[in-house]
């Protein structure tokens, strides 16, 4: 039985570096038509400034996510 615990391990960290990109394309979309949103509504239609911003955020909150969860599967295999 114990051999059959490192294959189910693999097959478990595979799953949280797959289900990765769609957490990230999830957070970066909400937040970019959230300030397509809010700048549809408060700005002028030339500015594109809460886009830009949350967007911008948004990349970095993803890409923190990124690491956070590459940091506990290292962690966890340890």
């Amino acid at each position: 039985m114990d051999s059959k615990t490192p294959n189910k391990n693999n097959f478990n960290k595979w799953l949280v570096f797959l289900g990765i990109p769609f957490q990230m394309g999830v957070v970066i979309f909400a937040f970019t038509y959230f300030g397509m949103w809010l700048d549809e509504k408060y700005s002028d239609e030339s500015s594109s400034f809460y886009t830009i911003i949350l967007s911008l955020l948004s990349v970095f909150i993803a890409l923190y996510n990124v690491i956070r969860q590459v940091k506990n599967i290292n962690n966890n295999n340890e």
